[in-house]
């Protein structure tokens, strides 16, 4: 078959919605599995050092936050506009977007450098109040992450286009080879296994950033070899147009990612005038959250395309079916995920090695902000169908109402009740109160695409 036919045979415009839905979203919902797994035992080895090991890389989340900031908003903008090509048979659309993400995945990893020497020691003193015991396990954990993060930029840009085009189970080989890594070298290095020194939260981002690497090198490999209706030319000398592209989808992702960080921060500020144990709880709670939401997550990441195709090929009809079954697969699986975390909150907080004060922080977190996992469940499908129609605006506006604007009150009140438990409910409400904004967005988006 030719290229040209593998353009026009795509699966994005023929397969049956349900299947597709199936079909794309189990490799990414499996390969996010997979990632949240090392994230996971990440977190639990580190948990075994101490409870200040796991604070310090509870206070460094918001930091990474800012990294997958530049990374994602780079990935979805490049997968919103490939699909979109791809979806409008112009190969060489998609081959000029793709370049312009190379060069620009460049630019955002000198970001992040630079924003390693400049930010990370006065952060630490700031969060920790000169806890320089703290300081030190997020500070030696953050700056290796930070420094080799070209694995991850390379990770997450040929990742995506492989996405566009369809191949989510390549995808899930580069993923998986780089989580696979991870968990391997994760208590090699961590507690200094098989003759190597132990190197506590260091050797968890050293483990980290070699399976990035891996990923990354083998996502190169992949796209060259097996993903032809994409053509892959390295260049300097790029579309301004295609890079314009990219970042209209693309900073309003970034932003929501860095509304997340800096939320983050202001979460971390509040709980610890309660105690370092509620930093170290919201850290797992997170890990958690992850974990609950990957389906949902994973179908989000196999949405976009699939409406991006569709509204490059004009084919309404695909777009509203996709978006139906989207929400009553969503709806389903996090109905199940409340359920579990409601029942058994104890067994997830020892997985940490919780002591009994996390124990009595945790089970009464844990119940309460699963009920937040469950709401937000619909505002990130209509993230997903913002970004598949190339409007990233509406995504970040929505995100901004959910993590921001309606959240920051409700914390405040938790904290000048002096009640933990409202600080914990204070997700919940916000994720319910701005379900009408996404409605509306979602109306308005029809009104003027239609």
């Amino acid at each position: 078959m030719s290229s040209t036919n593998a353009v026009t045979d795509n699966k994005m415009g023929t397969m049956p919605i349900p299947k597709l839905i199936i079909s794309t979203s189990i490799p990414l919902i499996f390969s996010l599995f997979v990632n949240q797994m090392y994230n996971l035992v990440d977190s639990v080895f580190v948990s075994h050092i101490n409870e200040d090991a796991l604070t310090g890389i509870s206070i460094a989340a918001p930091i990474q936050v800012i990294m997958i900031a530049l990374g994602c908003g780079l990935a979805v903008g490049l997968n919103a506009r490939v699909s979109k090509a791809l979806g409008e048979k112009n190969r060489e659309e998609a081959k000029q977007a793709a370049s312009a993400a190379f060069v620009m995945a460049i630019a955002a990893y000198l970001i992040i450098v630079i924003l390693c020497l400049l930010i990370v020691e006065p952060y630490f003193l700031w969060q920790t109040k000169g806890n320089d015991t703290i300081s030190q396990y997020g500070i030696s954990y953050i700056r290796i992450c930070m420094f080799f993060s070209f694995g991850q930029m390379t990770q997450w840009v040929f990742d995506r286009l492989l996405i566009a085009s369809g191949k989510s189970t390549l995808f899930l080989v580069t993923l998986g080879t780089a989580s696979i890594v991870n968990l391997i070298l994760d208590p090699i290095l961590i507690f200094g296994y098989l003759g190597f020194p132990a190197l506590g939260t260091a050797g968890a981002a050293i483990a980290t950033v070699i399976g990035q690497i891996a990923g990354g090198l083998l996502g190169i490999y992949l796209n060259v070899k097996r993903n032809k209706e994409i053509p892959i030319h390295f260049t300097l000398h790029i579309s301004g147009k295609q890079v314009v592209n990219i970042l209209k989808v693309g900073i309003p992702t970034a932003i929501m990612q860095g509304i997340m960080s800096v939320m983050g921060i202001f979460i971390n500020t509040i709980l610890y005038q309660f105690s370092t144990t509620a930093v170290a709880i919201y850290g797992i709670s997170i890990k958690v959250q992850n974990m609950a939401q990957i389906v949902v997550n994973g179908m989000n990441n196999g949405l976009i395309p699939i409406i991006a195709y569709n509204y490059g090929a004009k084919n309404e009809k695909r777009i509203k079916e996709t978006i139906r079954y989207a929400f009553i697969i969503a709806g389903i699986v996090m109905s199940i995920a409340f359920i579990i975390m409601e029942l058994i909150p104890d067994k997830i907080l020892l997985l940490f090695d919780a002591s009994e004060n996390m124990m009595r922080i945790g089970i009464p977190a844990i119940r309460l902000l699963s009920i937040s996992y469950f709401v937000s469940s619909v505002g990130i499908i209509f993230a997903a169908i913002y970004q598949g129609f190339g409007n990233g605006v509406y995504s970040m506006n929505l995100a901004f109402m959910r993590q921001v604007i309606v959240l920051i009150p409700f914390l405040l009140i938790g904290v000048w009740m002096n009640q933990l438990i409202i600080v914990w409910l204070a997700f919940a409400f916000a994720e319910t109160i701005s379900i009408p904004f996404g409605i509306f967005f979602y109306k308005r988006l029809k009104m003027s695409r239609y």
